[in-house]
């Protein structure tokens, strides 16, 4: 089952705006490595599912993980060959707004070594690039 709201209060929303960067939800808040967006882009669900597989696959149920962005912005498309006017499209799918500084994953319980190995598999199903962030200072 695709990741998408339950309900929404509009069927439908305007673009808006990306500019800017993450004010909110760009620290580790729940485990001890994270991958953080260095660019803006729309995150589909599709994507953000591919990336939880990738990384539960390569992690064997061990340790925990944590999705931080969710695809809550209804994203719309015309018909092929139709033309102009006629109103707005239909809901093609959804996407999780992505600004610089976001914290898309976050995860727990495992080496850093596996971590990062885990979290460079889901950066690759990304259209953003990101890097691997952790909550450790090195010595």
């Amino acid at each position: 089952m695709p990741l998408m709201p339950k309900r929404v209060k509009f069927r439908k929303q305007q673009r808006g705006s990306r500019k800017g960067t993450a004010q909110s939800g760009n620290t580790l808040a729940f485990g001890a490595y994270g991958l953080q967006s260095l660019e803006r882009e729309w995150v589909t669900n599709v994507q953000i599912e591919a990336c939880r597989v990738a990384i539960n696959r390569f992690m064997k149920r061990k340790g925990r993980l944590w999705l931080r962005i969710y695809p809550d912005k209804p994203y719309t498309k015309k018909p092929l060959e139709t033309r102009m006017g006629k109103g707005k499209g239909a809901v093609e799918t959804w996407v999780a707004v992505v600004r610089p500084g976001t914290m898309m994953f976050e995860m727990d319980g495992v080496p850093e070594a596996q971590a990062r190995e885990a979290l460079r598999l889901a950066a690759f199903k990304l259209p953003v690039k990101s890097r691997f962030v952790t909550r450790h200072a090195r010595a």
